[in-house]
């Protein structure tokens, strides 16, 4: 099925993961600070179109940097809050942040796969309907995500050839969310 395809409006809603998808993700580490993060290219203006597009746009981030004592909630929410402020000076927006401050090792309904920030944030904004929703991410756990919920699914990965093109949660692919929203 095309993107075209799907006639999305302000009646459906875009989920995006943040580290490798807004942000240059640190491998083996994480953001601790504003000064480590980056967006990727392209993201402020790709974020300002979703704006005009999505009725909702959502940040949904596993964050067990936090768990693991390498950083404080109150750093997170600080990236958060300057994330969302470069994004509306650019003219985009963010709707809402949830993450997810947890290990892997403890299970919680809350860290993707599992689907306790999609319904979090559903309580918070009750017109999001997940079969009019988009999850944007790179990595199998946010494709899973989507998927558990009823959501469609894009991928972002630069190494293209490499990916499995049979996994049955990946509707689409696309090297980085500038190119995804230019598809729209």
């Amino acid at each position: 099925m095309n993107l075209k395809d799907l006639k999305i409006d302000k009646n459906w809603s875009l989920f995006l993961d943040r580290d490798g998808v807004i942000n240059h993700r640190i491998v083996d580490g994480y953001v601790r600070s504003w000064e480590q993060f980056q967006f990727n290219p392209g993201v402020k203006d790709a974020l300002k179109e979703f704006s005009g597009i999505f009725g909702r746009i959502i940040v949904v981030s596993n964050q067990q940097g936090i768990g693991k004592g390498l950083m404080y909630e109150k750093d997170v929410e600080k990236v958060h809050e300057r994330m969302i402020s470069e994004v509306e000076a650019a003219g985009g927006r963010i709707d809402a942040v949830f993450y997810c401050p947890t290990l892997e090792s403890d299970k919680s309904f809350n860290r993707k796969p599992n689907i306790g920030m999609a319904l979090q944030s559903r309580k918070r904004f009750p017109e999001i309907r997940f079969r009019q929703s988009i999850m944007v991410g790179d990595s199998l756990s946010d494709m899973i995500f989507g998927k558990r919920v009823g959501m469609k699914t894009v991928f972002l990965s630069s190494n293209l050839p490499h990916i499995r093109r049979g996994y049955k949660t990946i509707n689409y692919v696309f090297t980085d969310l500038l190119t995804f929203s230019k598809a729209l």
